[in-house]
């Protein structure tokens, strides 16, 4: 019988210790799941993607047209990537991920998805900075195109917009920031956002400063740990066609 919990990879970075690990659950009949770990913070777990999932669901559920070029800041264990992947509209794909260590777990097959996003030629994985990138408006998050602005920019980093993995992130939340982040969007493009907990009906209508449309949505989903529901948000913005 295999360990209940095992190491697969550690890397030191900027922002701490970076670990991903695979547990089973013997409480749920030895399920296999894998965590992700940054210093003290519990990125993530493939036991709760749902609301990772929805982001962009509801994200590219706002957009009436084809041929979809989108970004995703965030690839982590790659559930926001992939489910955008399974709209067939997408034609491209541009995920952004700040830790390099992360990028090579999907490389390699050292987590589940990691073979799927790598197969699909719609889809580049691209180590860099997505705040940095949001703030260069000179740019664009497609590397090999700097001029190209996107229908749907996913983000899926931060816990919140209040609590962050670093204080610097913050200025992206601020007015000026989104209006940055705007400034790579198509007209009547989509930007969307996964958070940890319920939506902040606060964050929403500062939303609605910037963009044309703006709403959250509760994610709620089975907490098979608790035996009770959790809850995730996303929140929508779309600017002006």
């Amino acid at each position: 019988m295999g360990l209940n919990l095992e190491e697969l990879d550690f890397q030191k970075t900027p922002l701490g210790d970076l670990m991903l690990r695979r547990r089973r659950l013997i409480q749920l009949g030895g399920l296999e799941i894998y965590e992700v770990k940054l210093g003290e913070d519990f990125l993530m777990s493939s036991l709760f993607h749902e609301a990772e999932s929805q982001l962009s669901k509801l994200g590219l559920d706002m957009l009436e047209s084809q041929d979809l070029d989108v970004v995703v800041g965030g690839l982590g264990l790659g559930y926001t990537a992939v489910s955008a992947l399974e709209d067939k509209r997408v034609a491209s794909l541009v995920v952004v991920e700040y830790l390099e260590g992360v990028i090579q777990w999907h490389q390699k097959g050292l987590v589940p998805l990691g073979e799927k996003l790598t197969a699909d030629p719609r889809c580049r994985l691209v180590h860099g900075d997505f705040f940095a990138l949001s703030r260069d408006v000179s740019k664009s998050f497609d590397p090999d195109c700097s001029e190209k602005k996107h229908d749907a920019i996913l983000l899926d980093i931060d816990h919140t917009p209040t609590r962050l993995l670093q204080q610097t992130n913050q200025r992206f939340y601020t007015e000026e920031g989104l209006e940055e982040l705007a400034n790579h969007l198509k007209p009547g493009g989509v930007f969307a956002l996964w958070a940890d907990g319920p939506p902040e009906e606060s964050f929403t209508r500062h939303l609605g400063k910037i963009f044309a449309i703006a709403e959250s949505h509760t994610i709620e989903f089975n907490n098979q740990i608790t035996g009770g529901s959790s809850e995730g948000a996303v929140y929508l913005a779309k600017t002006n066609s």
